[in-house]
């Protein structure tokens, strides 16, 4: 925060700034690009091609209505805390609870599935290993590189996504030979090949999975904080990650289905490898570089959202959310390095929760999905709720990116985040419970430790 801390503020940590413009736009899209390789497929189970087609062109027109109004937020506010610096100015103490906890959830459960994948892109290549053990192993290793220095993650982090898409690039120049239309199309509607009133209710519940195409893009604003030039640098990360995001989701979506038998495809960890054993073989040297080059994409993702949730975890301990211990940085390093080993310990304990997580017939990673899908979606909400309210509330404040077409973008962001979660509400009743019941634990908490928050504020407190 530097400069913009308020008076008694001068002591609390801060985070050194050393991204530039191509790292924020690494991490933007390095943190969602895993959701290319995996997750999106557990729709098709229940929405069928065409019906995923059509819920997932949805969710990319709210997510790019969310960014263009959420980059507005974070210009202005540019604090680790990210959604909870906003809803916290916006709305108070209470505001900046929700958020904070909402966004935490999401980025603690996100990475424990993707490191499933990476234990499950593993096991292809090395059927003895078992995947649980190779998920650990990631954690083990990338808690370690973000330990090190923000500017090594992050430009590892940019190596990585560059790899990541070009591997996607090369499953679709692979498997466009073989690629038919009517293999995507056929039984594209819950499995019927014409649509129906019958085929809505799959479309809705196939929600979660589109969302995961984008999931954590807003993870950019945690890295606000160590940003050179974040006025400038941010809206154009935000803006051409959402852009290379939607054009990669849409052609993997579609040559994957078209490869072949699409269902065979759905509920599994590791779609695209599949998918390309239908037009290559198992034994093709094209599959075994797909495996390997593909857990780039899956490491990507993993690596950058190590880094946002331990920026959540530093910015709640800061400010009193949390206990202090996890807001110390490294004398050495200048990472929160305490906030990174708690987050990891959670993932680890998510990981081998079978018999917690694996509920109502869905598999442990579809239900790690889910609850990282209502933390988001939680998040969402909140934050586009405060973006009306500080133009209310504070109309002088510096906005160097205001939101485009406003009101009707924060609006369609706003509706179509509600249509999100009343939909997810109805199809995961369970683990909406258990999620509820997280935001409750931590509210207990947060009642509790009132008195143990100062009273005093950083500039971008008070509205």
């Amino acid at each position: 925060m530097n400069a913009k801390t308020g008076s008694g503020a001068s002591a609390a940590p801060a985070l050194k700034q050393t991204l530039g413009t191509i790292q924020l736009w690494g991490i933007a899209v390095g943190l969602v690009i895993s959701g290319e390789y995996f997750g999106w497929s557990y729709g098709w189970a229940s929405a069928g091609t065409l019906g995923f087609t059509v819920t997932a062109l949805f969710i990319a027109a709210m997510y790019t209505a969310f960014i263009f109004s959420f980059t507005e937020l974070t210009t202005s506010i540019p604090h680790a805390g990210g959604p909870f610096a906003y809803s916290k100015k916006a709305f108070g103490p209470l505001g900046g609870y929700f958020a904070g906890a909402a966004t935490l959830i999401e980025f603690v459960f996100a990475p424990p599935a993707i490191a499933l994948a990476i234990g499950a892109y593993l096991n292809v290549q090395f059927p003895s290993l078992d995947p649980k053990t190779a998920a650990v192993g990631a954690y083990v290793v990338f808690m370690a590189l973000n330990i090190v220095g923000v500017q090594i993650a992050a430009m590892f982090e940019l190596c990585v996504t560059l790899l990541a898409i070009f591997e996607l690039l090369v499953f679709m120049g692979v498997v466009s030979p073989g690629f038919s239309m009517a293999h995507f199309t056929k039984g594209g509607w819950s499995g019927q090949d014409s649509f129906s009133l019958a085929s809505i209710p799959g479309m809705f519940a196939a929600i979660p999975f589109a969302i995961w195409f984008f999931l954590a893009i807003e993870g950019v604003a945690m890295a606000a904080e160590e940003a050179k030039d974040p006025k400038r640098s941010i809206p154009i990360a935000y803006i051409t990650g959402i852009i290379t995001l939607v054009l990669l989701a849409i052609g993997v979506m579609v040559f994957a289905g078209g490869a072949g038998d699409w269902t065979k495809l759905a509920n599994i960890n590791d779609p695209l490898p599949q998918a390309m054993k239908l037009i290559v073989g198992e034994h093709s040297s094209w599959l075994h570089m797909l495996v390997w080059l593909g857990l780039f994409g899956l490491i990507a993702s993993f690596h950058g959202i190590i880094l946002g949730y331990s920026r959540q975890i530093f910015a709640l301990a800061r400010d009193g959310y949390l206990p202090g211990y996890f807001a110390k940085i490294h004398p050495r390093f200048k990472t929160p390095h305490r906030a990174i080993l708690a987050g990891g310990v959670i993932g680890i304990a998510a990981i081998y929760s079978d018999q917690l997580i694996t509920l109502g017939g869905q598999t442990l990673t579809a239900n790690i999905v889910t609850m990282s899908v209502f933390g988001a979606i939680t998040m969402y909400i909140i934050s586009m709720l405060s973006l009306f309210r500080l133009r209310r509330s504070a109309p002088a404040m510096e906005r160097p990116f205001r939101a485009p077409f406003y009101p009707w973008f924060p609006a369609f962001a706003l509706v179509g985040a509600c249509v999100c979660m009343a939909t997810m509400i109805y199809y995961n009743a369970l683990i909406f419970g258990i999620f509820a019941a997280f935001l409750a634990c931590g509210y207990a908490v947060f009642l509790m430790t009132k008195n143990s928050r100062g009273t005093e504020q950083s500039a971008y407190d008070v509205a």
